[in-house]
């Protein structure tokens, strides 16, 4: 009995486990299906995220840039600066390097040997705003500015710088002279320009202490070129100090030392216009007389070369006129 009996009950127990079974394996494939959901879901979700900031990528619009390939505008050629060239130093020949415009040619030379870096002689001389390369002082003129319109071109003299007062002046004054900025402009072709007549006229110049580049031994001298341009400048620079001078040696006792900047333009016809005072350290009288010179100046009308390469309104001028004290 006791051994059936211990049959009996172990018939039990392993009925009841292998009843168990099948739960579990079911809990296990629950189990599993959900991992599964949870790891199709995710990858779902960030595969969508990829995706979408892909599509969002290749969705971007294309930027395109455009290039001009045409021609540029033409950019106006700048004239270079203006320097006189006196009678002694003109040459027939164009110098090789076109540093300035001028009244007529000249070939650098420097009484020193080269000492800096401008384009310009070394050489002694005082401290000035102007750039002078001799000196001399200047004389008044015994015949009045007349243009002469069908003479070939000549060159003379300019009032770029001024003197000193002769006798109704104080001998402590000098006078620094006409410093023409005219606005640059195309460069012309070669023209008939206006010529002065036979004239004692000659502007006061003071040499100035350079430190240039020029390294050809003589006397001073810079690489100009004469262009039609250029000698209309110097015929409008000495109209205008042959009376500047004249004025100042008979009302020098009226005047103070400073500087009267004056602007106008010269129209094709030769006439000044809208001349004003931009800038005066002096007194009212040299004021007067500055511009009374400019008025008064007989100033040509402009070669047809010359004149089509303006603006309407003409040739811009800057001139300062001083007076400075002698030192």
């Amino acid at each position: 009995m006791v051994t059936s009996e211990f049959i009996i009950g172990h018939s039990a127990d392993d009925a009841a486990e292998k009843k168990g079974e099948p739960r579990k394996i079911l809990i296990a494939l629950l189990a599993a299906l959900l991992l599964h959901l949870v790891i199709g879901y995710l990858i779902a979700v960030s595969g969508g995220l990829f995706s979408s900031h892909a599509v969002a990528e290749e969705e971007k619009p294309i930027e395109l840039s455009f290039v001009d390939l045409s021609t540029p505008a033409p950019v106006t050629k700048k004239n270079p600066m203006f320097m006189e060239t006196d009678e002694s130093k003109k040459t027939v020949e164009p110098p090789k390097e076109q540093t300035f415009e001028s009244n007529a040619n000249s070939v650098a030379a420097s009484q020193q040997p080269a000492t800096g870096d401008i384009p310009l002689p070394s050489q002694q001389g005082k401290d000035r705003p102007a750039v002078d390369l001799d000196t001399h002082q200047y004389t008044l003129a015994n015949q009045g500015a007349q243009p002469q319109p069908s003479a070939p071109p000549q060159e003379t003299p300019k009032p770029s710088e001024a003197p000193t007062p002769q006798p109704t002046s104080t001998p402590q004054d000098q006078l620094a002279m006409l410093r023409p900025t005219p606005t640059p402009t195309p460069e012309s072709r070669p023209s008939a320009t206006p010529q002065q007549r036979a004239s004692s006229y000659q502007a006061y110049k003071e040499q100035t202490r350079l430190s240039g580049r020029i390294t050809n031994r003589g006397i001073s001298s810079v690489n100009a070129l004469g262009t039609p341009r250029g000698r209309y400048l110097k015929f409008l620079l000495d109209a205008i100090g042959s009376r500047w001078y004249s004025y100042v040696e008979r009302q020098g006792d009226l005047v103070s030392i400073g500087t009267a900047r004056l602007v106008f333009d010269v129209d094709r016809s030769g006439q000044v216009k809208n001349l004003k005072v931009v800038e005066n350290t002096a007194n009212e009288a040299f004021a007067n007389i500055c511009i009374q010179s400019v008025q008064e100046a007989q100033i040509p009308p402009m070669s047809d070369d010359l004149a089509t390469t303006l603006p309407p309104e003409g040739m811009e001028m800057d001139i300062p006129f001083t007076i400075f004290a002698n030192r």
